[in-house]
Protein backbone atom coordinates (compact mmCIF):
# COMPACT_ATOMS: atom_id res chain seq x y z
CA UNK A 1 0.00 0.00 0.00
CA UNK A 2 1.49 3.35 -1.05
CA UNK A 3 -0.11 6.76 -0.69
CA UNK A 4 0.50 10.28 0.60
CA UNK A 5 1.03 10.15 4.37
CA UNK A 6 -1.24 13.19 4.73
CA UNK A 7 -4.15 10.85 3.98
CA UNK A 8 -3.12 7.89 6.13
CA UNK A 9 -5.20 8.96 9.12
CA UNK A 10 -8.23 9.55 6.89
CA UNK A 11 -8.02 6.15 5.20
CA UNK A 12 -7.25 4.04 8.27
CA UNK A 13 -10.83 4.10 9.68
CA UNK A 14 -12.09 2.60 6.43
CA UNK A 15 -9.67 -0.28 6.96
CA UNK A 16 -10.50 -0.57 10.66
CA UNK A 17 -14.25 -0.64 10.00
CA UNK A 18 -13.91 -3.36 7.34
CA UNK A 19 -15.06 -1.29 4.40
CA UNK A 20 -11.80 -1.82 2.51
CA UNK A 21 -8.85 -4.19 2.84
CA UNK A 22 -6.17 -2.21 0.98
CA UNK A 23 -5.51 1.13 -0.69
CA UNK A 24 -4.13 0.48 -4.16
CA UNK A 25 -3.21 4.05 -5.08
CA UNK A 26 -4.46 7.49 -6.12
CA UNK A 27 -6.39 7.86 -9.37
CA UNK A 28 -7.38 11.52 -9.33
CA UNK A 29 -6.03 14.50 -7.40
CA UNK A 30 -7.45 18.01 -7.22
CA UNK A 31 -7.19 21.14 -5.09
CA UNK A 32 -9.75 19.87 -2.60
CA UNK A 33 -9.47 16.08 -2.58
CA UNK A 34 -7.73 12.97 -3.86
CA UNK A 35 -9.59 9.86 -5.01
CA UNK A 36 -8.06 6.45 -4.26
CA UNK A 37 -8.77 3.04 -5.69
CA UNK A 38 -9.32 0.62 -2.80
CA UNK A 39 -9.72 -3.12 -2.53
CA UNK A 40 -13.21 -3.65 -1.12
CA UNK A 41 -13.92 -5.81 1.91
CA UNK A 42 -15.87 -8.94 0.89
CA UNK A 43 -18.82 -7.87 3.06
CA UNK A 44 -19.49 -4.94 0.69
CA UNK A 45 -20.19 -7.25 -2.23
CA UNK A 46 -17.86 -5.15 -4.41
CA UNK A 47 -14.36 -5.86 -5.70
CA UNK A 48 -13.13 -2.27 -5.65
CA UNK A 49 -14.34 0.99 -4.07
CA UNK A 50 -13.35 4.63 -4.50
CA UNK A 51 -12.33 6.68 -1.47
CA UNK A 52 -12.54 10.44 -1.90
CA UNK A 53 -10.32 12.02 0.73
CA UNK A 54 -10.45 15.74 1.35
CA UNK A 55 -7.21 17.57 1.97
CA UNK A 56 -6.10 18.85 5.40
CA UNK A 57 -7.46 22.29 6.32
CA UNK A 58 -4.30 24.21 5.47
CA UNK A 59 -4.18 22.66 1.99
CA UNK A 60 -7.84 22.94 0.98
CA UNK A 61 -9.26 25.50 -1.41
CA UNK A 62 -13.03 25.16 -1.50
CA UNK A 63 -14.89 27.10 -4.15
CA UNK A 64 -16.03 30.29 -2.43
CA UNK A 65 -18.27 31.61 -5.21
CA UNK A 66 -21.31 33.11 -3.51
CA UNK A 67 -23.41 31.93 -6.44
CA UNK A 68 -23.12 28.36 -5.19
CA UNK A 69 -23.46 29.11 -1.49
CA UNK A 70 -26.45 31.46 -1.39
CA UNK A 71 -29.29 29.89 0.54
CA UNK A 72 -27.22 26.91 1.65
CA UNK A 73 -26.12 27.88 5.15
CA UNK A 74 -28.93 28.50 7.60
CA UNK A 75 -28.70 28.79 11.37
CA UNK A 76 -31.41 28.32 13.97
CA UNK A 77 -29.73 30.68 16.45
CA UNK A 78 -26.45 32.63 16.72
CA UNK A 79 -23.60 30.34 17.72
CA UNK A 80 -19.86 30.13 17.95
CA UNK A 81 -19.88 28.02 14.77
CA UNK A 82 -21.90 30.63 12.89
CA UNK A 83 -19.63 33.47 13.97
CA UNK A 84 -16.52 31.48 13.12
CA UNK A 85 -17.94 30.54 9.73
CA UNK A 86 -18.72 34.15 8.87
CA UNK A 87 -15.37 35.40 10.18
CA UNK A 88 -13.46 32.64 8.36
CA UNK A 89 -11.35 31.80 11.40
CA UNK A 90 -9.44 28.52 11.63
CA UNK A 91 -12.37 26.98 13.51
CA UNK A 92 -14.67 28.50 10.91
CA UNK A 93 -12.78 26.72 8.16
CA UNK A 94 -13.32 23.45 10.00
CA UNK A 95 -17.05 24.24 10.27
CA UNK A 96 -17.11 24.93 6.54
CA UNK A 97 -15.21 21.73 5.79
CA UNK A 98 -17.62 19.61 7.82
CA UNK A 99 -20.56 21.31 6.13
CA UNK A 100 -19.13 20.71 2.63
CA UNK A 101 -18.37 17.06 3.35
CA UNK A 102 -21.77 16.35 4.88
CA UNK A 103 -23.45 18.22 2.05
CA UNK A 104 -21.77 16.11 -0.64
CA UNK A 105 -22.51 12.87 1.25
CA UNK A 106 -26.20 13.66 1.78
CA UNK A 107 -26.57 14.89 -1.80
CA UNK A 108 -24.97 11.72 -3.15
CA UNK A 109 -27.29 9.56 -1.03
CA UNK A 110 -30.39 11.47 -2.13
CA UNK A 111 -29.50 11.35 -5.81
CA UNK A 112 -28.64 7.66 -5.77
CA UNK A 113 -31.96 6.92 -4.06
CA UNK A 114 -33.73 8.98 -6.74
CA UNK A 115 -32.21 6.90 -9.53
CA UNK A 116 -29.71 9.47 -10.74
CA UNK A 117 -26.61 7.98 -12.41
CA UNK A 118 -24.16 8.78 -9.62
CA UNK A 119 -21.78 6.40 -7.83
CA UNK A 120 -23.41 4.33 -5.12
CA UNK A 121 -22.49 5.76 -1.69
CA UNK A 122 -21.09 3.32 0.88
CA UNK A 123 -19.77 5.26 3.88
CA UNK A 124 -18.78 8.66 5.20
CA UNK A 125 -15.93 8.59 7.70
CA UNK A 126 -14.07 11.65 8.96
CA UNK A 127 -12.69 13.44 5.90
CA UNK A 128 -13.44 10.55 3.52
CA UNK A 129 -16.35 9.48 1.34
CA UNK A 130 -16.44 5.88 0.17
CA UNK A 131 -18.37 5.14 -2.99
CA UNK A 132 -18.78 2.82 -5.94
CA UNK A 133 -15.71 2.27 -8.09
CA UNK A 134 -16.38 3.14 -11.72
CA UNK A 135 -13.92 1.46 -14.03
CA UNK A 136 -12.45 -1.82 -15.21
CA UNK A 137 -10.42 -3.70 -12.58
CA UNK A 138 -8.02 -1.10 -11.14
CA UNK A 139 -8.35 1.23 -14.15
CA UNK A 140 -10.72 4.16 -13.54
CA UNK A 141 -13.43 5.02 -16.04
CA UNK A 142 -12.37 7.94 -18.26
CA UNK A 143 -13.82 11.40 -18.06
CA UNK A 144 -16.40 12.14 -20.74
CA UNK A 145 -14.03 14.89 -21.86
CA UNK A 146 -11.47 12.25 -22.91
CA UNK A 147 -13.81 9.94 -24.84
CA UNK A 148 -14.60 9.96 -28.55
CA UNK A 149 -18.24 9.03 -29.15
CA UNK A 150 -20.21 8.03 -32.20
CA UNK A 151 -23.19 10.25 -33.06
CA UNK A 152 -25.49 7.52 -31.72
CA UNK A 153 -23.56 7.28 -28.44
CA UNK A 154 -23.51 11.07 -28.10
CA UNK A 155 -27.25 11.28 -28.63
CA UNK A 156 -27.94 8.59 -26.04
CA UNK A 157 -25.54 10.24 -23.60
CA UNK A 158 -27.22 13.62 -24.00
CA UNK A 159 -30.69 12.18 -23.45
CA UNK A 160 -29.49 10.27 -20.37
CA UNK A 161 -27.72 13.25 -18.81
CA UNK A 162 -30.70 15.55 -19.38
CA UNK A 163 -32.94 12.91 -17.78
CA UNK A 164 -30.56 12.81 -14.79
CA UNK A 165 -30.59 16.60 -14.51
CA UNK A 166 -34.39 16.41 -14.42
CA UNK A 167 -34.30 13.72 -11.70
CA UNK A 168 -31.91 15.89 -9.71
CA UNK A 169 -34.17 18.91 -10.02
CA UNK A 170 -37.14 16.80 -8.90
CA UNK A 171 -35.38 16.20 -5.56
CA UNK A 172 -34.29 19.85 -5.27
CA UNK A 173 -30.71 19.58 -6.50
CA UNK A 174 -28.86 21.54 -9.18
CA UNK A 175 -25.33 20.27 -9.78
CA UNK A 176 -24.00 23.77 -10.41
CA UNK A 177 -20.72 22.72 -12.05
CA UNK A 178 -21.73 20.03 -14.52
CA UNK A 179 -19.47 19.53 -17.52
CA UNK A 180 -17.57 16.82 -19.39
CA UNK A 181 -14.88 17.10 -16.71
CA UNK A 182 -17.10 15.72 -13.93
CA UNK A 183 -18.98 13.08 -15.86
CA UNK A 184 -17.39 9.63 -16.20
CA UNK A 185 -17.97 7.32 -19.16
CA UNK A 186 -18.37 3.92 -17.52
CA UNK A 187 -19.74 0.81 -19.21
CA UNK A 188 -21.00 2.83 -22.14
CA UNK A 189 -22.98 5.28 -20.03
CA UNK A 190 -22.54 8.66 -18.39
CA UNK A 191 -22.13 8.79 -14.61
CA UNK A 192 -22.22 12.15 -12.80
CA UNK A 193 -19.61 12.85 -10.09
CA UNK A 194 -18.31 15.69 -7.87
CA UNK A 195 -21.21 17.22 -5.95
CA UNK A 196 -19.81 19.48 -3.20
CA UNK A 197 -21.08 22.65 -4.90
CA UNK A 198 -24.59 21.26 -5.61
CA UNK A 199 -27.29 23.70 -4.57
CA UNK A 200 -30.95 23.64 -3.55
CA UNK A 201 -33.01 25.54 -6.16
CA UNK A 202 -35.72 26.36 -3.63
CA UNK A 203 -33.39 28.68 -1.75
CA UNK A 204 -30.58 29.72 -4.11
CA UNK A 205 -31.59 32.66 -6.34
CA UNK A 206 -28.80 31.71 -8.77
CA UNK A 207 -30.09 28.17 -9.30
CA UNK A 208 -31.83 28.87 -12.62
CA UNK A 209 -28.68 30.30 -14.19
CA UNK A 210 -26.58 27.44 -12.77
CA UNK A 211 -29.02 24.92 -14.26
CA UNK A 212 -28.86 26.66 -17.64
CA UNK A 213 -25.06 26.64 -17.55
CA UNK A 214 -24.95 22.94 -16.63
CA UNK A 215 -27.10 22.05 -19.63
CA UNK A 216 -25.21 24.38 -21.96
CA UNK A 217 -21.89 22.76 -20.99
CA UNK A 218 -23.22 19.26 -21.67
CA UNK A 219 -24.95 20.15 -24.95
CA UNK A 220 -21.90 22.03 -26.24
CA UNK A 221 -19.56 19.13 -25.56
CA UNK A 222 -21.76 16.39 -27.01
CA UNK A 223 -22.62 18.50 -30.07
CA UNK A 224 -18.99 17.94 -31.13
CA UNK A 225 -19.91 14.29 -31.73
CA UNK A 226 -23.23 14.90 -33.45
CA UNK A 227 -25.73 15.13 -30.59
CA UNK A 228 -28.54 17.57 -31.31
CA UNK A 229 -30.37 19.58 -28.67
CA UNK A 230 -31.49 23.05 -27.61
CA UNK A 231 -29.94 23.74 -24.22
CA UNK A 232 -31.70 27.06 -23.48
CA UNK A 233 -35.09 25.56 -24.35
CA UNK A 234 -34.46 22.50 -22.20
CA UNK A 235 -33.36 24.68 -19.29
CA UNK A 236 -36.45 26.90 -19.57
CA UNK A 237 -38.76 23.90 -19.79
CA UNK A 238 -37.19 22.17 -16.79
CA UNK A 239 -37.24 25.32 -14.68
CA UNK A 240 -40.88 26.03 -15.55
CA UNK A 241 -41.92 22.49 -14.61
CA UNK A 242 -39.89 22.66 -11.40
CA UNK A 243 -41.54 25.96 -10.38
CA UNK A 244 -44.98 24.57 -11.23
CA UNK A 245 -44.41 21.38 -9.23
CA UNK A 246 -44.65 19.21 -12.34
CA UNK A 247 -41.45 17.17 -11.92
Amino acid sequence: MSYDLDFEAALQPLLDDAWITDVLGPVKSGKEATVYCCKAHPRTGAEYLAAKVYRPAERRSFHADAGYQEGRWTWRRPSRAQRAFVNKSEFGREVQFTAWLNHEWETLRALHAAGVSVPRPYASCGSSLLMEWLGEAETPAPLLQAVRLTPEEAGRALAAIVADVERMLAVNVVHGDLSAYNILWAGGRARIIDLPQATDPRFNPNAQSLLARDLENVHKHLARFGAVGDAPRRARDLWFRFREGQL
